[in-house]
């Protein structure tokens, strides 16, 4: 995955060349790496507005459960690099692992779920059920797509 997302980008930067802006996607970059162990060595504090985990591998057995992308541990490493107000994208197929997702974003303090209302209209959403690899391939066999948006809240008052 992470050869065909560099080999994207690259393509993407060759073909804005002949564009305006020719150093267009200079912004971009994928980094393999095991983001339980190293996640805040590549982020500051509240460095990133949106993070998207579409269709993470659901580790089906519960001996694998620990190899999760989302655990009670990782929500607040992900609040660490969120910035208040950002998002946490989840998409996945499998019912089990969205509800996991959600429960573990939910019982994080740091995080609030976003409303159907607002999961509808915002554009990411979309763009993330349709335009990735996965999420046609899950269209391609009438599957379900399973949407948990999180939003990052201000952190809370330190006690007097």
């Amino acid at each position: 995955m992470a050869e065909f997302v560099q080999e994207k980008v690259r393509a993407m930067r060759q073909q804005s060349l002949s564009t305006e802006k020719p150093d267009a996607y200079q912004n971009l970059a994928c980094v393999r790496a095991n983001t339980m162990k190293f996640m805040p060595n590549f982020f500051e504090k509240g460095q990133l507005g949106k993070i998207f985990l579409c269709f993470p591998d659901p580790h089906f057995k519960a001996r694998k459960h620990k190899a999760r992308i989302v655990s009670a541990t990782l929500a607040p490493e992900y609040a660490f690099i969120m910035r208040p107000g950002g998002v946490v994208y989840t998409i996945t197929d499998v019912k089990d692992l969205h509800e996991w997702m959600i429960g573990h974003f939910a019982s994080c303090e740091l995080f609030q779920m976003l409303t159907d209302e607002e999961i509808g209209a915002d554009e990411c959403v979309s763009i993330m059920s349709t335009a990735t690899e996965e999420g046609k391939k899950v269209e391609r066999n009438n599957g379900p797509k399973l949407i948990a948006c999180f939003r990052r809240l201000e952190d809370p008052p330190w006690p007097e």
